[in-house]
């Protein structure tokens, strides 16, 4: 019974996070754009404009690769894959799971993907979004981050 009850849980964050990301995203598309419409009273004001629509486009792709990943994750709890590791076919740790609930690799294997990532010269984390590698974002752009979503 308590493994149903985690599922279930699961799923309704699942739910919860997927339509406040729809949402944040539908209202941020809405904006972007919109202040280069407008005619800036200075090159730094149009500079500025310019970085916001850059961030704001640049949040709503990491959004729409959230959203993608959390249809995913419903999809495993349908057919019955839900918290298995992709890389090593074990058990998602319930912790992990608690966390990040739409993770398709235990701690083990996501690190190994992002040290190979990192050995082809290619920046893993982005690819492979998750909490563990939120220190390779910097400070700036997690409070960015926060301050957005």
């Amino acid at each position: 019974m308590q493994r149903f009850d985690a599922k279930d849980s699961a799923r309704s964050h699942l739910l919860e996070r997927r339509k406040a990301l729809q949402t944040t995203l539908e209202s941020g598309l809405g904006t972007l754009g919109d202040s280069s419409s407008a005619i800036s009273s200075d090159v730094v004001d149009a500079a500025l404009d310019a970085c916001y629509d850059e961030l704001n486009s640049q949040l709503a792709q990491v959004g729409s690769r959230e959203i993608e990943r959390i249809e995913c994750a419903l999809d495993a709890l349908q057919n019955g894959t839900y918290g298995i590791c992709e890389g090593c076919n074990q058990a998602i740790p319930k912790k992990r799971l608690e966390f990040l609930p739409y993770a398709t690799h235990c701690v083990d294997c996501q690190r190994q993907l992002e040290e190979q990532g990192d050995q082809l010269g290619n920046d893993a984390s982005w690819r492979n979004v998750d909490e563990t590698s939120e220190e390779k974002l910097g400070p700036r752009t997690r409070v960015a981050i926060q301050g957005v979503w």
